[in-house]
């Protein structure tokens, strides 16, 4: 359940609600309209409401019907004790079910492997504090209870957790390290991209080169915000897409292979020792396959 004080004017709430939800795709945001999960004033509203100064905002979450299986995807299990998981997710794995496609996702494992998950009312959580990409591969936080649910999601938004990455990009850079400053939405034509624009909101991005070359550079990327495809958008907005990457970048030799991102470490305060921790996950084979094949190690 999500409550909130609109400090927004006269704005289409379903607009209002993919800024606000950003984990939700547009479908699933209609799905909690037409389930009038979706409240103002403690009232159901349509999508089409357009929002008032401090109303009272109040959203269900979405009972998700479609049946998860539980199945053993022998996932890497980085870490877990009484109050986490710490899973290293392989790219091309979704993060949570589809809701329209018959995919696996790390939920499926997470349902196998343990029964004490925070969230589990909501299936389709199953206690992931956050996301990656399909095709990102590395670090993920799973909540076993609802304290610690809480503790790691609010780090996440007081943007106390160090997030690190590597990528490759196309072109090189003069100076070796750099920070893009440039604030996203979600794209007004495409239901599944976001974009570079001033309306959006706030979105940095630290980077250092590990090593380049004429064509490609190798990154080391610290994630200050945590938006929606945030790498793929700002390297594509300052002109170097990542290597593979069809959607935000261009098409091109790896666009078979998708592109290579991949969540290396994370270090946050652990919710019951209130000690800080920090996690990692080796580069996948592939990754280092390519790093060899491109910059001839």
């Amino acid at each position: 359940m999500i409550k909130e004080i609109i400090k927004e004017e006269k704005i289409r709430l379903d607009i209002y609600l993919t800024k606000l939800l950003e984990d939700y795709s547009r479908s699933e945001i209609k799905e909690l309209f037409k389930a009038d999960n979706v409240l103002v004033n403690n009232k159901a509203v349509k999508p089409s409401y357009l929002t008032k100064l401090n109303d009272k905002l109040l959203i269900k979450e979405l009972t998700f019907e479609k049946e998860i299986i539980a199945k053993n995807l022998r996932l890497p299990i980085v870490y877990e004790d009484e109050a986490i998981i710490i899973i290293n997710k392989p790219k091309g794995l979704l993060t949570h079910p589809a809701t329209n496609k018959k995919e696996d996702s790390v939920v499926n494992h997470l349902l196998y492997h343990t029964t004490k998950l925070a969230n589990i009312v909501n299936l389709k959580k199953a206690g992931i504090v956050h996301r990656l990409d399909k095709d990102t591969s590395g670090l993920l936080i799973v909540a076993k209870t609802d304290d610690a649910y809480h503790s790691i999601s609010k780090q996440f938004k007081k943007r106390t957790i160090t997030k690190n990455y590597y990528t490759i990009v196309h072109g090189n850079f003069e100076a070796e390290s750099g920070t893009i400053i440039a604030p996203i939405k979600r794209d007004p034509i495409s239901k599944v991209k976001m974009i570079a624009s001033e309306d959006g909101k706030e979105a940095l991005t630290d980077f250092n080169v590990i090593k380049q070359n004429s064509n490609y550079a190798y990154l080391n990327i610290d994630l200050i915000t945590g938006r929606t495809h945030q790498i793929r958008v700002h390297f594509n907005y300052i002109k170097h897409p990542l290597i593979g990457d069809g959607v935000y970048g261009i098409k091109d030799d790896f666009s078979n292979d998708s592109f290579f991102l991949h969540a290396h470490s994370l270090t946050f305060t652990h919710p019951i020792t209130k000690k800080e921790v920090t996690f990692k996950a080796p580069l996948p084979q592939q990754f280092q396959e390519l790093l060899k094949e491109l910059f001839h190690d």
